[in-house]
């Protein structure tokens, strides 16, 4: 399983991923699912993926391969963020058509796919492409995505998160909103993969390995128990009525 959440924003966007795969309780690995594609200066192209390994892999190799090979279309050649993401969708379905021969089958090779990003003379755009190919555009009123296990990380982002907040508030919103799904899931883990891009910087981030050894992050979690646990307590006493 994995967990990936990404933020479209008015001044950037905030994507992080985990990284742990499962293949069995006794069979457990590390595989990057943040991958990033752009020319400086011109474009940045962030994909984060979600479901079975080896249909992201090939998804992301075909992609790799038609750059190398200069095919068109490919992720430098496309004009917009939207055929972009039209491009990772047809890649994806040829994927699953291929390895495949119905659709109930298909279900087991399933995965989905974030794709975030900013052509130049382009708005920054975050979509959400689906195993049938097909996908979705973030907006301010809904200016987040998630995929995987989002369940418990869902509520904080609900609560604080809206689309004028700033990158780092943004930021921490997000961490927390992972530190919630590593404590009530195990098949989600460290490390994480983290970045943030600035609106019209066309910079490709280096972005941050977090690690469960990582000062900012183990101080983050620490901190936000605490706030719960005092939080919890501050909250008004129930009255008479509730039997107690």
């Amino acid at each position: 399983m994995t967990y990936c959440c990404a933020l479209r924003l008015e001044q950037g966007l905030v994507l992080i991923s985990d990284t742990r795969t499962n293949a069995g309780v006794d069979h457990i690995s590390v595989f990057r699912k943040l991958h990033t594609f752009g020319i400086e200066g011109e474009r940045f192209i962030a994909l984060q993926t979600a479901g079975n390994l080896a249909t992201t892999q090939a998804v992301l190799g075909h992609l790799q391969n038609s750059l190398t090979l200069h095919q068109e279309p490919n992720l430098y050649t496309v004009n917009t963020m939207f055929e972009v993401s039209e491009l990772v969708g047809k890649t994806l379905r040829r994927v699953l058509e291929d390895i495949t021969s119905n659709t109930q089958e298909q279900m087991n090779y399933s995965c989905s796919i974030l794709v975030g990003g900013q052509i130049k003379g382009e708005e920054m755009q975050l979509y959400t492409v689906y195993p049938q190919g097909n996908f979705i555009c973030a907006t301010t009123d809904t200016p987040y995505f998630q995929i995987g296990e989002s369940k418990y990380g869902k509520p904080i982002l609900d609560r604080a998160l809206h689309y004028t907040m700033p990158l780092d508030d943004a930021l921490r919103c997000s961490l927390i909103s992972f530190d919630s799904t590593l404590r009530s899931n195990v098949s989600v883990g460290l490390p994480l993969d983290a970045l943030v891009y600035h609106k019209d910087s066309f910079v490709i981030p280096q972005g941050k390995r977090i690690s469960e050894e990582d000062p900012y992050f183990t101080q983050i979690s620490k901190q936000w128990s605490e706030t719960l646990r005092r939080g919890l307590q501050e909250l008004p006493k129930p009255t008479a009525d509730y039997g107690l």
